[in-house]
């Protein structure tokens, strides 16, 4: 692999070419940073050079500043990690220098990549290179003078949507925009560069410095109104984010009081920002995403990936369908087996439906869709699965008929074939107990809808060995999912986590807290809708077949109770039929069903956990605490049994899989800010008062009285990781 390094070389047309080199993505290193400084340094008092051309190596330019080095910052708290790009390099050094620069992209140009560009007096781009600064998601903003120099050329609406967003734009359309000077072939871009370069410096083409421009700002009445509306928008949705007022603070103070100021405004908020909690969240959550690539035992073998070239799917119902979907939109065909023609066509149907809504919002062409539906083949029997390479069964969670299906699947698929099933509960030696396969039998568990939601829990057992893990892992990566493996258990690690949630929203409505302020309490911590919204969009029946397994899994720590197969008697499917806790009309938004309140008293009587008939009285603080610290609790056995190899694997499985606000980090990090101490002396109390569904469990006992956090898995048990082979 190439060194971190800066090179350049001046070319006997008195170009010199400055090629910054980090692989994969050309990230900027502050020794990246250093080495810029560098050589411009040097370029600059060479007499044989009239004018830069700025790249980076490998076809692309610059993916950014290194996040590692915000990871730092948050682990030290030290800002001198920070090295002076700004105003030193990119103002200074870059912008305000005597010999002029073009920057040459291919590939991407994000964030600090793209600043750096902007910074340059020209730009000079193939035209599929990524263009964006999504700083944001980062929980901070531009910190190289991407505030005043994005609005200053392509204009403050466009420049308002790709910051506040994160949208980025590819070449060709930054050329309309003025982002983009020419558009060239790859093979054609170095050399245009080098011939604009030489025209600027020589007077044939205009020196433009980019902070400097205001012909695209319009007047300062417009501008008002347009960050007016702007901030309105965030406000909405971005309640919780610092981040995005703070980007159009730095974009005012350019527009009022020109681009040096709004520079030096950018910088100090910037510096602010990193420190957030926002920004220590999500840099979490986006280095737990890369993170869940690396398996102990499992991606550290050499192992290479087999292709898998078909797909066998049995059952076409909401899950198998949206399967199926998610494959053949990347070119994996499939085959969709179901037990009869009326069930096959329906299947069908919704693969085609799933298609053509994502025709309808443009992501999607009808010509391209007529081609993916054109890799989906339905039937009836086996006998068009003796050439697949991996067979996934999404049938309802009956143990018998999953048994049955595994032991077919033996006899008629190739020896090399991977055999999943996406249960999203069922132990899968159970599973595969009447087969002689169980090294090649996994778990693929999406979340529903599966074309759409980005995680996949994969589920090895003892057996399943590290070259099928190795090839679901790859099949993920192309289906563009998360892949996160954890190990065999009841509700595997998701659901297993988040199974007390729900279960603690039901608890408090026993309690007699109102079931939509708990539901308002939960969306204001951050969560995209609350546990009880969630129930009636999820459906019923979901509930009602996990009860009776949870109940035997997780004796002693559960709450129970009729108020869900009460809510099917009183008529009430939930959104399927409109009529749930919540009242769902086509066009409207879901309101508050009044009429629910009768169905909640009969199960409250029937419960018989209030004390004295009288309901209890809690703050939101409260509401959010009773129904997340139990999660916690229950990451924590997940943890200390090893289910999961790594704390960042339930953070961002947390996020991906079940809504947790990104921001807060991901489940385990959000509680290691509250402290582990914090969370065990609460359940311990709650436990004394509302019994075991609050008992705290040795692991968090552990580190509450040790003072450390919960993501050190490693300090307790012998426990051999269920998640390692």
């Amino acid at each position: 692999m190439a060194e971190i390094r800066v090179t350049m070389e001046v070319g006997s047309d008195g170009v010199a070419l400055i090629t910054i080199t980090n692989p994969p993505v050309n990230a900027l290193h502050p020794k990246i940073i250093a080495g810029l400084k560098e050589k411009y340094t040097e370029a600059m008092s060479r007499p044989d050079v009239k004018a830069i051309v700025l790249t980076g190596y490998g076809g692309k330019f610059s993916g950014g500043f290194d996040i590692n080095v915000f990871k730092q910052i948050h682990q030290t708290g030290n800002l001198s990690l920070l090295p002076d790009v700004s105003v030193e390099l990119v103002v200074n050094i870059v912008e305000d220098a005597k010999k002029p620069s073009v920057a040459a992209i291919q590939g991407l140009a994000l964030g600090g990549g793209l600043e750096m560009a902007m910074g340059c007096h020209a730009r000079i781009s193939t035209p599929d290179a990524q263009l964006g600064l999504p700083e944001l998601t980062l929980g901070v903003i531009p910190g190289f003078g991407g505030t005043q120099r994005l609005p200053r050329l392509v204009g403050l609406a466009k420049a308002t949507e790709m910051m506040l967003l994160s949208k980025p734009i590819r070449a060709k359309e930054g050329k309309q925009y003025g982002l983009i000077d020419e558009l060239v072939s790859p093979a054609d871009v170095i050399r245009v560069a080098r011939q604009w370069a030489l025209d600027i410096a020589e007077g044939r083409k205009p020196w433009l410095s980019s902070l400097r421009r205001t012909d695209k700002l319009g007047s300062l009445a417009e501008a008002r109104e347009v960050l007016k509306a702007a901030r309105q928008q965030v406000k909405r949705q971005f309640p919780n984010m610092p981040q995005h007022q703070a980007c159009l603070d730095s974009i005012e103070e350019g527009v009022v009081a020109g681009g040096y100021a709004g520079v030096l405004k950018e910088a100090k908020l910037f510096k602010d920002l990193v420190l957030s909690d926002t920004s220590k969240g999500l840099v979490h959550v986006f280095l737990a995403q890369r993170a869940t690539s690396k398996v102990p035992n499992v991606t550290d073998r050499g192992l290479k990936p087999r292709q898998i070239k078909k797909i066998a799917v049995i059952g076409g119902g909401l899950m198998g369908s949206g399967i199926a979907t998610a494959c053949i939109l990347n070119n994996i065909s499939v085959v969709l087996k179901e037990v009869d023609p009326k069930f096959l066509d329906r299947g069908v149907k919704m693969i085609s439906g799933n298609l053509e809504g994502l025709v309808k919002k443009g992501s999607l062409t009808q010509d391209r869709a007529k081609k993916t539906l054109s890799l989906l083949k339905g039937v009836l029997d086996y006998s068009d699965f003796k050439d697949v390479d991996m067979v996934i069964e999404a049938v309802i969670e009956k143990i018998p008929l999953k048994q049955s299906i595994f032991a077919d699947l033996e006899k008629v698929c190739p020896p090399h074939c991977i055999l999943a099933t996406n249960t999203s509960t069922i132990d899968l030696n159970i599973v595969g107990e009447k087969t002689c396969s169980q090294d090649r039998i996994i778990g693929a568990h999406f979340f529903s809808p599966a074309h759409i939601m980005p995680l996949l829990e994969i589920v090895r057992t003892e057996k399943t060995s590290p070259q099928v893990i190795i090839d679901l892992m790859t099949v993920g990566k192309i289906i563009k999912k998360v892949p996160v493996v954890v190990g065999n258990c009841t509700g595997f690690a998701v659901n297993r986590t988040f199974f007390p949630y729900t279960q603690g929203s039901h608890l408090l409505v026993h309690l007699g807290v109102d079931v939509f302020r708990v539901d308002r309490a939960i969306t204001n911590f951050g969560m995209p809708m609350g546990p009880f919204q969630l129930q009636d969009v999820a459906g019923y029946g979901v509930a009602m077949a996990v009860k009776s397994i949870y109940a035997e899994a997780f004796k002693g720590r559960i709450f129970q109770s009729d108020l869900v197969e009460l809510m099917v008697q009183d008529g009430r499917q939930g959104k399927a039929n409109g009529k749930g806790y919540y009242i769902y009309e086509k066009g409207s938004k879901p309101r508050p069903d009044p009429t629910v309140q009768a169905v909640i008293e009969e199960s409250r009587k029937r419960s018989n956990v209030l004390r004295g008939g009288k309901a209890i009285t809690v703050s939101d603080q409260d509401i959010v605490e009773m129904i997340f610290f139990p999660v916690v609790n229950e990451a924590c056995r997940v943890m200390g049994e090893g289910v999961v190899s790594k704390a960042s694997d339930l953070d961002i499985s947390s996020v991906l899989g079940m809504g947790f606000p990104k921001y807060r980090g991901g489940l385990v990090f959000w509680a290691d800010t509250i402290g582990a101490n914090y969370i065990y002396s609460k359940l311990s109390k709650w436990s004394e008062i509302y019994g075991g569904f609050f008992t705290p469990c040795s692991y968090l006992e552990e580190r509450a009285k040790k003072g450390l956090p919960l993501s050190s898995m490693s300090t307790s048990s012998s426990q051999t990781s269920r998640a390692r082979l």
